[in-house]
């Protein structure tokens, strides 16, 4: 039996081969993390509205337990608080349109940054967001894709502590429910989403509370909720974006309208 005394070396060839192999695997590996590691930065304004509703919206960079953009009307103290959180891997400013469109109704939005872009890493952010601007206002939590089901968990686990919960494209994980809470919910589908399945979506009302709501976005697909272009795997529109982001924010203004008027103060 060959002991590792009468092995022979590797030679030069071989070894030099397995080297280029190392090399290749471990460049392969750093091109994979690297877009997790290196976000892109957080630019306000980038993203937002054509001129029109709530383009003069007050948008600022906060810092709140971590960075966040911050969406205010231009003028009047606001009503309503929305604490958005962003889909995996999606930058903040991908949804700024959405606040400064609803900044025209009165409503106050801040869009948190998670490490890695991930809500899994931070989905009690709220609490200081709640924290810093909720005073005084009615608070409604929001999600797109893993942002909605970190939004989800976190309504579940402190109940009372907000006052509406908006899912896009988004469902409570398996083990979270809020059946029993009574939270007006309002979850958006997109029709071509092919991201979020729109059976899990359908399911995901299962684990919500009696009552919520289901809009389907006519047309849509998973990407149209935030502007950060076209997603891999995502199903193929039938709409233009500016109809589905009119559609979209036709929908969230209804639902905000709808918590107004059964609750007229703040919760």
């Amino acid at each position: 039996m060959p002991t590792l005394r009468d092995r022979r070396p590797l030679s030069p060839r071989l070894r030099a081969w397995l080297l280029a192999l190392l090399s290749a695997l471990l460049g392969y590996l750093a091109a994979q993390a690297q877009p997790l590691v290196f976000r892109p930065p957080l630019i306000a304004g980038q993203d937002a509205v054509p001129p029109g509703a709530g383009s003069d919206a007050q948008v600022a960079l906060v810092q709140v337990g971590g960075p966040a953009l911050h969406i205010q009307p231009a003028a009047g103290a606001a009503r309503t608080l929305l604490v958005l959180y962003p889909g995996g891997l999606v930058r903040p400013q991908a949804y700024e349109w959405l606040g400064r469109a609803l900044s025209a109704q009165g409503v106050e939005t801040v869009i948190p940054a998670f490490p890695a872009d991930l809500a899994v890493l931070g989905p009690s952010r709220a609490a200081a967001l709640i924290e810093r601007f909720g005073a005084g206002k009615r608070v409604v939590l929001a999600g797109h894709s893993l942002g909605g089901a970190m939004a989800a968990q976190y309504a579940a686990r402190q109940p009372g502590r907000v006052d509406g919960l908006l899912l896009m494209a988004a469902y409570p994980a398996g083990n979270v429910s809020l059946k029993d809470q009574q939270l007006p919910v309002l979850s958006l589908l997109a029709e071509q989403d092919g991201v979020a399945a729109p059976d899990a979506v359908r399911g995901g009302l299962d684990r919500l509370p009696a009552g919520t709501t289901l809009t389907v976005i006519p047309g849509a697909v998973h990407a149209f909720f935030g502007r950060y272009g076209p997603q891999k795997g995502d199903g193929l529109p039938t709409v233009t974006r500016a109809k589905a982001e009119e559609d979209i924010l036709r929908a969230v203004t209804g639902f905000l309208a709808r918590l107004e008027a059964a609750s007229p103060g703040p919760g």
